[in-house]
């Protein structure tokens, strides 16, 4: 049977964690799950760390303070690569990424290299936005699409699943950016890289409890990026 690790990067999420890791759990007996919490003040940490002593599929990486989403990835990909995990995922611990679209992903894995669950695949696919934040979103997916050349429908999506080829293929260390940006960054390596990327539609569904991460530096960090991928193709740098 393959392993694969589910990220679950935390930052004051223990309104969460405790709901959503069971239900990932069920949706395969294949799957593991790596909460890498960011010293959560909350306590998110404590809380993971009570059910990890009981329940051997769920582990914890505790980091010093609030390091950002990139590097969170970036550590649990790494910590997956090393444990022999033969695809990872990432996605949110707030439920605005069905656990239920994980079967149907991780069977697209099977023949794919990169699996996104796509809001902007099959139309538009969001529940409780306002207008205002559902056309930043979708704007920047669209920019990001031009601006890079990268034929992904949704360019910032951050529930994605990755085999092991994909992410032995890239540079992790390279990756410097966070939020949307990060999104952005790691497709288009793997895009340039030739592998085979694969949308599939889901639902996404604004967050009930806590508080949304995003700010204007990761938006406009989001922004540059994409002119500066622009320009390496250009000039043949990727």
């Amino acid at each position: 049977m393959a392993r694969g690790l589910i990220c679950l990067p935390t930052y004051n999420e223990a309104d969460n964690i405790e709901q959503i890791m069971p239900v990932i759990l069920s949706k395969s007996a294949e799957l593991e799950i790596l909460v890498i919490d960011d010293n959560s003040p909350d306590g998110t940490g404590d809380k993971v760390a009570r059910v990890a002593e009981a329940n051997p599929r769920i582990h914890l990486m505790r980091r010093a303070g609030k390091l950002g989403l990139g590097t969170a990835y970036v550590a649990g990909f790494k910590w997956g690569l090393e444990r022999g995990f033969d695809y990872v995922f990432e996605m949110d611990a707030d439920f605005s990424h069905p656990p239920d679209a994980l079967p149907t992903m991780i069977e697209l894995l099977r023949d794919h290299d990169l699996v996104i669950g796509s809001r902007y695949c099959d139309g538009i696919s969001i529940v409780r936005w306002p207008l205002k934040r559902l056309m930043l979103s979708y704007g920047a997916s669209v920019y990001a699409r031009v601006g890079t050349g990268c034929p992904v429908r949704d360019l910032t999506a951050g529930f994605k699943g990755y085999a092991r080829k994909a992410l032995e293929a890239i540079d992790l260390d390279a990756l410097k950016q966070e939020g949307y940006g990060f999104q952005i960054e790691i497709d288009f390596a793997i895009w340039r890289k030739g592998l085979r990327i694969v949308e599939t539609p889901i639902v996404f569904t604004e967050r009930q409890r806590g508080e949304s991460k995003m700010s204007k530096k990761i938006i406009w960090s989001a922004f540059w990026l994409v002119i500066k991928l622009r320009l390496k193709r250009m000039f043949g740098r990727v």
